[in-house]
C-alpha cells in the first residue's frame, strides 16, 4: 500500500490506512431527494466514500445542499469546465476528481492551487481512452505522475492517482508500473467493466490480482447499474482478497445427491441475518457426512446435514441433534455466544 496519505473528512487513505469503498451516485445530481436516498443507500451498505457528479452551475448549487445533509465524505467529480471545480470546492467539497486530460494545464493549476488552500484533496483520474499519445500501461502510468508533478507544483501536494482501462491486463501493468513510480494513495478499478453480470468478475480479477500484491488504497467496482451493488462487490472483493476478516464468513458445500438439507436457502439466510455483524466467525453449512467435520473443520462452528436431525459441531466437534426446522436458530443462538464472548 502506498507511503503517502490524504484523508478525506474523516477517511484515511493511504499509509497503511484499510482500503476504503466508493461508488458513485447514478441520479441527476440536481435531485437532491434522490441523490440523498442514493448516498444513504450506499452508506448503509459499506461505503466509505461516494462520488458525485458535477456537470453545471445547478449541479453545484444542489451539491452545497447534499454536503449539509449527509455524514459521508463527498467527492466532485469534475470535467472539462474548471470553473466547476473552483466551485465544488467553495461547496464544501471533500474530495475533487478530475480527469487532467479534460483540462488546460494553466486551469488545471489554478484547481490546484485553490485546493491546497482549502487543503482539499484531488484525485487525478487517467483513462485510457482520454490518452492522446501511444495507450501503453507505462504511458499511463507516467503521464499520471507528471501531472501529479505540475499539480503539487502549484499547491496541492494531497493527490490521489488512478490509471484505468477497460482491460484487464493493461490495468494491472499500469497499476504495477505506478506504484513503483509514487508514493501517492492509488484508487484502484477497472473503468467500463459493464453490468453486474461480467463486470464484477472482470474487476474482482483486476483488484484482487492488485491489492493482494500490495497495491491500492481505494477501489470502487464500476458498474453499469445500482450503485449499491458496486459497494457490496467492493467489499467481498477486500474481504475474500484476506484483507479483512472482520465479518461473518459462511462457508458452504457445492450440493450434490447426497445433500440432506437446503444448504442455498441456509446460507443465504445467514449471511443476510449476519451482515452488519463485524467480527471474525466462520460458520458451515454442510449438507451430508462426507463434506461435514472433514472439509469444514476449521470452521468455529457449523452444521452437518442429516435426514430428520442434523449434527451441530463447535470446534471440530460434533456437540448435539437439532431437528432440521430449527437450524437457523440453533445457529444464531450460537453466534451471539461467540459475540458476547469475543472482543
Amino acid at each position: 500500500m502506498s507511503k503517502k496519505h490524504v484523508t478525506v473528512k474523516n477517511i484515511k487513505i493511504g499509509g497503511g490506512a484499510p482500503i476504503s469503498v466508493q461508488t458513485m451516485t447514478n441520479t441527476l445530481t440536481t435531485d437532491i431527494p434522490g441523490t440523498l436516498a442514493q448516498i444513504h443507500s450506499a452508506v448503509q451498505a459499506g461505503a466509505d466514500l461516494v462520488r458525485v457528479s458535477v456537470p453545471d452551475k445547478d449541479s453545484v448549487n444542489a451539491l452545497k445542499q447534499i454536503i449539509k445533509q449527509v455524514d459521508v465524505g463527498i467527492i466532485a467529480d469534475i470535467h472539462y469546465d474548471y470553473r466547476l471545480a473552483l466551485q465544488a470546492i467553495d461547496a464544501g467539497a471533500h474530495k475533487i476528481r478530475i480527469n487532467p486530460l479534460n483540462m488546460p494545464i494553466a486551469k488545471l493549476q489554478e484547481v490546484a492551487h485553490v485546493a491546497g488552500e482549502h487543503k482539499i484533496p484531488m484525485r487525478i483520474g487517467i483513462n485510457r481512452g482520454g490518452l492522446k499519445t501511444e495507450s501503453t500501461p507505462e504511458a499511463l502510468a507516467e503521464s499520471a505522475v507528471n501531472i501529479a508533478d505540475t499539480i503539487a507544483s502549484a499547491g496541492c501536494s494531497d493527490l490521489v492517482l488512478s490509471v484505468k482501462s477497460s482491460d484487464i491486463k493493461e490495468t494491472i501493468a499500469a497499476y504495477r508500473h505506478l506504484s513503483q513510480l509514487t508514493e501517492h494513495p492509488l484508487h484502484i478499478g477497472l473503468t467500463e467493466s459493464g453490468t453486474a453480470n461480467y463486470g464484477i468478475i472482470k474487476s474482482t480479477i483486476a483488484i484482487s490480482t492488485l491489492i493482494m500484491n500490495g497495491i491500492g488504497d481505494t477501489i470502487r467496482v464500476s458498474l453499469s447499474g445500482d450503485p449499491i451493488q458496486e459497494v457490496h462487490a467492493a467489499k467481498r472483493i477486500i474481504r475474500a482478497s484476506g484483507l479483512d476478516d472482520n465479518f461473518v464468513e459462511i462457508i458452504a458445500c457445492p450440493t450434490c445427491a447426497r445433500t440432506n438439507i437446503p444448504i442455498e436457502k441456509l446460507a443465504l439466510s445467514l449471511e443476510e441475518q449476519t451482515a452488519i455483524i463485524k467480527k471474525r466467525v466462520k460458520i458451515a453449512v454442510m449438507g451430508c457426512a462426507v463434506n461435514g467435520l472433514g472439509e469444514a473443520g476449521h470452521a468455529d462452528f457449523g452444521v452437518c446435514g442429516a435426514p430428520l436431525q442434523s449434527m451441530i459441531f463447535r470446534n471440530g466437534k460434533f456437540t448435539e441433534k437439532v431437528d432440521n426446522d430449527n437450524i437457523i436458530k440453533t445457529l444464531l443462538s450460537i453466534l451471539k455466544e461467540y459475540n458476547d464472548v469475543r472482543p
